[in-house]
C-alpha cells in the first residue's frame, strides 16, 4: 500500500500556537541542506562538589557582606542584584511628566520580590544527576515559595524559572533557579491567560486538557510521561527541542499538586533534562520555566499549570539556533520538525550518560 507523503513533515508551512495566539514558519525541507558550521565536541565539564569561590555554595560570602549559611538542602536568599525593589523603595513614575503625548510615551511603577533557590550545596549536581526525592525538594521549595509571594497584596504574577549553561546568561555555574514575584502580569503569561480564558468561553473545555489529550491519542509529539505528567514537543514549538510538560490534573499552580504529583513531575524533570543532556553529552543549556495561574486574588478556572523548556541548541554541542533576520523582523521559523525532534528525543535513555 502507498502512504502519501505527510505534507507537514516535507514542505513548508505555518503553524498555529493557540497558547500565543501566534504563528510559527516550518521549513522541513532546509533540514536537508549541507552544514559547513561549527560541529566540534565540546571537552566534558568537570565542576568540584564545593567551589571557595563561588558565591552559592555553602558558608560562602555573597556580594554586599553577606554569608550563605552552611545549608545541606534547598536554600532561598533575596537576590542582591534584584530586577525589582518592595512598592515602599520603588518611586511611583505614573505621574511623572514624559516628553511627548501620553499616547505614545508611556511608563508605569513595577515593583517586586526577586529571589535566588540554590537547588542543593553540591556545585556540581544539576536536575538530571540529583536524586527523585532532592528534585522534589526543590519543587517543594518552589511551591513554597509561590503560596507565600503569591499571598502578598501587591503580588499579582510568581514566575519560577530556570537559566541553565553561560549561553543562557546564567552567571554561576552552581545550579539554582530564580523566582520573581511582581505586581504586573507579565507579557508571556497575559497572552497565555487571553488565549486560555478564550479558549473556554468558546469551546466550553480547557486548552491544555484538550492538546494533552490530543497529544496523547497521538503520542508522535511525546517525548516522556508517568502517570501524572506528560513532556513533548509542541505541535507549534519554536525552539529545536522545545519542551512542554503539562499536568493530567486541572491544576492552576504549584501549590496545588498533591505529595504523588510532585514525585511525578520530580521524576520527568529528571528523565526529560537527562534526555537533554545525552542528545549532544553535554551539560544541556536551556531557559526553563512554569506558568502558573495568577495571584492577583481572582478565580482563574481557566489555567492549566505547565512548564516551558526552551534550549538554544540545534546541530550539536556548539551549533546553536539565533533568532535573527526573518525571525527577527517578521515570525518565528524552524527547519527541524517538531514531530523530529520529538523522535530523537525519545530514542534517548533517561539515564544520564555519565552515569
Amino acid at each position: 500500500m502507498n502512504i502519501a507523503p505527510n505534507p507537514l513533515l516535507e514542505q513548508p508551512h505555518r503553524r498555529f500556537n493557540p497558547l500565543t495566539q501566534e504563528w510559527v514558519l516550518v521549513s522541513p525541507h532546509r533540514a536537508r541542506r549541507p552544514w559547513l558550521g561549527q560541529v566540534e565536541k565540546v571537552p566534558p565539564e568537570n565542576l568540584p562538589a564545593y567551589d571557595p569561590a563561588c558565591y552559592l555554595c555553602p558558608g560562602n560570602a555573597r556580594a554586599g557582606g553577606h554569608q550563605n549559611p552552611s545549608y545541606t538542602s534547598t536554600f532561598v536568599f533575596d537576590n542582591d542584584f534584584s530586577a525589582l525593589l518592595l512598592p515602599e523603595q520603588s518611586a511611583s513614575t505614573s505621574s511623572d511628566p514624559l516628553p511627548g503625548p501620553p499616547a505614545l510615551f508611556r511608563a508605569e511603577s513595577a515593583s517586586g520580590i526577586c529571589r535566588v533557590v540554590c537547588f542543593s550545596p553540591r556545585h556540581d549536581l544539576t536536575l538530571p544527576q540529583m536524586s527523585q526525592a532532592e528534585v522534589a525538594c526543590v519543587l517543594r521549595t518552589w511551591s513554597e515559595q509561590t503560596q507565600e509571594l503569591g499571598s502578598l497584596d501587591f503580588i499579582n504574577y510568581v514566575q519560577v524559572f530556570e537559566n541553565k549553561g553561560a549561553i543562557m546568561g546564567c552567571s554561576n555555574p552552581h545550579p539554582h533557579s530564580q523566582i520573581w514575584a511582581v505586581s504586573h502580569l507579565p507579557v508571556e503569561p497575559a497572552k497565555e491567560l487571553a488565549a486560555q480564558q478564550s479558549y473556554l468561553k468558546q469551546q466550553g473545555s480547557c486548552l491544555l486538557c484538550d492538546t494533552l489529550a490530543a497529544e496523547r491519542r497521538s503520542g508522535e509529539r511525546i517525548v516522556a510521561e508517568n502517570d501524572h505528567f506528560t513532556a513533548l514537543v509542541p505541535f507549534w514549538a519554536v525552539w529545536p527541542f522545545e519542551l512542554l510538560v503539562i499536568a493530567h490534573r486541572h491544576s492552576g499552580s504549584l501549590p496545588e499538586l498533591e505529595a504523588a504529583e510532585v514525585s511525578a513531575l520530580a521524576d520527568l524533570l529528571r528523565r526529560v533534562t537527562a534526555r537533554y543532556d545525552n542528545l549532544f553529552e553535554i551539560s544541556f543549556p536551556y531557559s526553563m520555566g512554569f506558568h502558573q495561574a495568577p495571584s492577583d486574588g481572582e478565580a482563574h478556572p481557566e489555567w492549566h499549570l505547565h512548564a516551558h523548556f526552551y534550549p538554544p541548541l540545534l546541530r550539536s554541542a556548539t551549533v546553536r539556533k539565533f533568532m535573527v533576520g526573518f525571525e527577527m523582523l517578521a515570525m518565528p521559523q524552524r527547519d527541524l520538525t517538531p514531530e523530529t525532534a520529538a523522535a530523537r528525543l525519545r530514542q534517548l535513555s533517561d539515564k544520564h550518560y555519565r552515569g
